[in-house]
């Protein structure tokens, strides 16, 4: 069955503010988060990010290449490998999901100052569209708000 594809359009904050809000979000619901990034120079970006992104601890993660990756509840990865049985898929930086009917939700994060992303999240909702995919594109209000389009 196809799952969920929610598109991110990244206008007014970076990844680095965006990121860690979704998580919060996601691990709230109760839900495990796996976080694929294209490149391991990325993976250490944002391993570094979760450590320092809430002035009142981290975000509790871990890496595809440690002990115990099922044992996380938001793993970075630079394959699709859900070893931590995630319910939602978070790809970054252009990374197109391969089976987004594997997870409950696919968030396809990208930066409108990346030409190459917005034009891969572009062909990836056609796709998407094309095979049955519910599809859900949100962008931020001038407030920062995480608010849905269409």
């Amino acid at each position: 069955m196809p799952g969920e594809l929610w598109f991110y359009h990244l206008e007014r904050t970076t990844l680095a503010d965006a990121l860690p809000e979704l998580l919060e979000k996601t691990i709230q619901k109760g839900w495990r988060a796996l976080v694929r990034a294209p490149s391991e120079d990325r993976i250490e970006q944002i391993d570094g990010l979760l450590w320092t992104a809430r002035d009142d601890g981290f975000l509790p993660h871990g890496r595809w290449d440690e002990p115990d990756p099922d044992r996380q509840p938001i793993l970075l990865s630079l394959t699709e490998d859900n070893s931590n049985k995630s319910d939602v898929l978070f790809a970054l930086d252009g990374v197109e999901p391969e089976l987004p009917g594997a997870f409950a939700r696919c968030c396809v994060v990208f930066d409108a100052a990346d030409e190459g992303a917005v034009q891969s999240a572009r062909s990836l909702w056609k796709k998407a569209k094309a095979e049955g995919h519910s599809i859900a594109y949100w962008k931020q209000s001038i407030e920062g708000r995480w608010e849905k389009q269409g």
